[in-house]
């Protein structure tokens, strides 16, 4: 049964759920991906039987509130989705390579409008929003000296809303199908599909931006409310700069997506006509609204990444960043600016030459802060000690392919070029050379940066190299047939090609892909590696860079409270301030230490508001009712849960620092 198929009169209790609505009925791709699924899923939970691992992960994982715990989890969720999301890519890439004349390939039109979509949803909304958030989670309280995030409980409930718009998104390739109109849902606007994959769609988004909004909020009081005395706004590292505006940008931005999806839900289930041609509805308002939401996405996922480059450049050149204060002020125009540009993603619509060159303009003028932090970077590492490391040749990596990247950008933001090359493949190449080049390379530059932060031990060098330089040069494999392409006049979004000697092309692209796969496992077998070498790799230290912010001030894993001690900060690099006046660890003194306690209260409260969005999804009005009244009820049960926090004894802090005291005089010696 396809979206078109006119629906049937839902069943009081299952709702439109019926045998059809299980696609490996018909579809043996899904049924393989279920089988390997379950397979998996039966290894996982027979192994946390076996090794006796589910009171373990429930109480310190599932139920924990403590940033770094969760910033982890969101990392885990961005890497399980990114496999999931470049299969998709791989699945697309395989179609376009194979289906010119009269093969027409492997995937009917439909799968492959599908697999477009959730490819662009899982990758923007799953994978680079978890890996960003789970960045900022972990690092912005260690950096500016806070002992958690300023709402513990929201931090935690805001993860599981996540990965509950994750689970929905998964399960439409179990049950039922994914949306077919985009990453952004344009092409179903005016006569929508009856279907559920729209309303996949929808409630994905819906729960998972309720968490990315929440999220947001808890940052910015973080950063506003929790820095350690002395550290003032100039004087705050960059990546908590970049943290900052990105929240901002999250806390303005996403309740126009909201308000975007819930207008369209309403045309959907009530009946209204805000996104249709009908009784004074425009589908250009969604549009515009998608957009105006939709641009600023782009730099809250780049803004972060930003942040990485800036610390990993001025600790492994062993100088201060060039430039801090026109790094901010950069960072703060691009926040300000990312709102005034984004009508250049619909040039073609006929606004007209004067609104187009106004949106023309700003866009160029987005571009100039955004280089001047190429050369600020350039310039922290002329005449600096370099380190080759493996988080700083993702670094380098960044700087060649951003840069390509921004010039293509600068290009479309020209009006006339932009109607010729608005709708092509010359798009898609430029769109993957900024988030591949900028987030994905700046999210591995930060793995291999602040693993041994979080784990203790570094990541082995040898496998880290072969994934840089697999990912490095399978993008440029991948993606400049696409530019070519694009220049040729090919179209997004074609499943077959009647013209076959564009095939050559699109063979290359595959090559690219497989080189990337090659990188993607390359990382997990550094994982591997480095778990089986750990005690070679350990770092007892805390600080196996000569790092400069205060995150490298604490073990290696830092202990549950962040800092004994609430640190002072005096500069700008704050620790390599503190190490350049013989600073001391303190060796006495230690007081008890108040902390948030853990709560199941988020998992549940998450859990029964993805169920609700499942039920809306199928129209299973009974579930529906069911589940809103449930997560009222539970959130309203959580209000009068005074057993929020705790004391750690202060001999119990006094023996964990006493046993770093130890670590650290045996690493000296």
């Amino acid at each position: 049964m396809t979206e078109h198929t006119p629906a049937a009169a839902p069943h009081w209790l299952l709702g439109r759920i019926t045998w059809d609505s299980i696609p490996m009925a018909h579809e043996p791709i899904v049924l393989y991906t279920f089988l390997a699924t379950m397979l998996g899923g039966l290894l996982v939970v027979a192994g946390l039987t076996k090794f006796r691992l589910w009171g373990p992960l429930w109480k310190d994982w599932i139920c924990s509130i403590d940033h770094k715990k969760i910033g982890i989890m969101y990392m885990v969720l961005g890497l399980v989705m990114f496999l999931r999301g470049f299969a998709d890519a791989v699945m697309m890439r395989l179609q376009q390579s194979m289906a010119f004349g009269e093969s027409m390939g492997y995937l009917p039109p439909h799968h492959y409008d599908q697999i477009f979509t959730a490819h662009g949803v899982i990758m923007i909304f799953f994978v680079a929003m978890p890996f960003v958030t789970g960045l900022m989670n972990y690092l912005v309280p260690l950096q500016i000296g806070a002992r958690d995030v300023s709402f513990p409980f929201l931090n935690n409930f805001s993860f599981w809303m996540t990965a509950g718009g994750a689970v929905l998104v998964m399960l439409s390739l179990f049950l039922g199908e994914f949306s077919t109109a985009g990453w952004l849902a344009l092409s179903n606007l005016g006569a929508q599909n009856p279907g559920v994959g729209l309303d996949y769609y929808i409630w994905g988004l819906q729960v998972a931006g309720v968490g990315t909004t929440l999220s947001g909020i808890n940052l910015i009081v973080t950063i506003v409310k929790m820095r350690a005395p002395g550290m003032n706004l100039m004087k705050m590292p960059v990546f908590t700069w970049t943290a900052l505006c990105t929240n901002a940008l999250i806390v303005a931005s996403f309740p126009v997506l909201t308000a975007a999806l819930v207008l369209m839900s309403l045309d959907r289930y009530v009946g209204t006509n805000f996104f249709t041609n009908d009784l004074g509805g425009n589908a250009m308002l969604y549009v515009n609204l998608i957009w105006i939401w939709g641009h600023p996405e782009v730099y809250i996922l780049i803004l972060p990444c930003f942040g990485v480059f800036s610390e990993v450049v001025a600790t492994f050149s062993r100088k201060r960043l060039f430039g801090y204060t026109s790094m901010v002020y950069a960072t703060v125009c691009i926040t300000v600016l990312s709102y005034l540009v984004w009508l250049h993603h619909f040039f073609t619509m006929g606004s007209g030459a004067t609104v187009n060159t106004f949106f023309g303009i700003t866009t160029m003028i987005i571009s100039i802060p955004t280089g001047a932090k190429i050369f600020n970077w350039l310039f922290t590492m002329y005449k600096g000690r370099i380190r080759f490391t493996v988080p700083m040749l993702w670094t380098v990596g960044f700087m060649c392919t951003f840069a390509i990247g921004g010039m293509t950008g600068v290009l479309l933001a020209v009006p006339p070029a932009d109607f010729v090359l608005h709708n092509s493949l010359f798009l898609i190449a430029h769109f993957h050379n900024v988030i591949i080049g900028g987030v994905v390379f700046a999210v591995f530059a930060a793995i291999n940066y602040w693993y041994p932060k979080a784990f203790g031990y570094k990541l082995d060098e040898f496998w880290g190299k072969c994934s840089f330089w697999f990912w490095l040069v399978g993008f440029w494999v991948a993606f400049t047939p696409l530019y070519i392409l694009g220049l040729m006049g090919v179209t997004r979004r074609v499943s077959h090609f009647e013209d076959a000697s564009l095939q050559i092309w699109f063979l290359i692209a595959a090559c690219g892909a497989g080189l990337i796969a090659l990188g993607i496992a390359s990382f997990f077998i550094q994982l591997f590696v480095s778990y089986l070498k750990r005690e070679q790799l350990r770092d007892v230290t805390g600080d196996p860079w000569d790092g400069r912010t205060l995150e490298w001030a604490t073990s290696s894993p830092p202990p549950q409270y962040n800092f004994a001690f609430t640190p002072v900060a005096h500069e700008i690099d704050a620790w390599w301030d503190m190490k350049k006046h013989g600073y001391q660890r303190p060796l006495a003194g230690f007081q008890p230490i108040h902390m948030p306690a853990n709560t199941g209260a988020g998992i549940v409260i998450a859990g029964l508001s993805t169920l609700f969005g499942f039920a809306m999804i199928w129209h299973m009005w009974p579930l529906a009712a069911a589940s809103f009244a449930a997560t009222v009820l539970a959130s309203i049960i959580h209000t009068f849960n005074y057993q929020r926090d705790y004391y750690i004894p202060a001999a119990e802090v006094a023996a964990t620092e006493n046993a770093r005291t130890q670590q650290l005089a045996a690493a000296h010696v």
